[in-house]
């Protein structure tokens, strides 16, 4: 289950990325959440993912 807050998702997010996956979407699809759902609420907050960077900066 990912975090609810919105501050806790990003860093949850990017930790996994650096850490354990090679993409956004080989991370999405172990949880099996929608990426499209994930990226519009971190575009919110106003991070957007960096495919280069493998994370949202």
């Amino acid at each position: 289950m990912l975090p609810t807050d919105p501050i806790i998702l990003l860093s949850y997010v990017n930790t996994k990325l650096r850490d354990e996956f090679q993409s956004l979407e080989d991370f999405c699809k172990s949880l099996d959440i929608k990426e499209e759902t994930l990226i519009e609420t971190l575009d919110k907050l106003d991070y957007h993912y960096s495919k280069e960077r493998n994370q949202f900066l």
